[in-house]
């Protein structure tokens, strides 16, 4: 059998990506929703300030313009306690914030998750193995496991 104008790809040797550590970050995204109640603009904001260490809102609402608007962003992070005050307004200097131990502490969590560390499959620490989570819950527990065996496997 011949087809017009499409030819049979030759057999090639596929090389492996040099990096694919975001391979599951649809799954740890969800694992941070789920265990810490960040939703993914806030996440994302919080990752941004983890390097900029000190900050002021000016700085903060520059990068607020690239998401969805949330008038109550900042105050709500504050309020959470996901940031803090650094350094209170000195006359014209302005008040300057940084991110929590906790935000610090979760966002180093998330990348060692990157990096390859397993997602605990208990019950106690990882709300997604309850036995009361919902079928998207399963369904994100279910990939947890397959990555976790693909950790173990290299």
């Amino acid at each position: 059998m011949k087809f017009k104008g499409v030819y049979p790809r030759k057999n090639t040797t596929r090389t492996l990506p040099d990096h694919d550590f975001l391979k599951y970050w649809r799954v740890i995204r969800y694992w941070v929703k789920a265990k810490y109640g960040l939703g993914t603009p806030d996440l994302e904001m919080l990752l941004f300030l983890y390097s900029e260490q000190i900050f002021n809102k000016s700085q903060f609402k520059e990068y607020e313009e690239i998401m969805s608007w949330d008038v109550n962003r900042f105050g709500k992070l504050l309020k959470e306690e996901w940031i803090h005050v650094w350094r209170k307004r000195n006359g014209k200097e302005a008040t300057l914030y940084e991110l929590t131990y906790k935000s610090k502490r979760i966002i180093n969590t998330i990348y060692k998750k990157i990096n390859g560390e397993e997602i605990a499959e208990s019950a106690a620490v990882n709300p997604l193995f309850r036995n009361d989570a919902s079928y998207m819950d399963k369904v994100y527990r279910n990939m947890i496991k397959e990555m976790n065996k693909e950790i173990r496997e290299q």
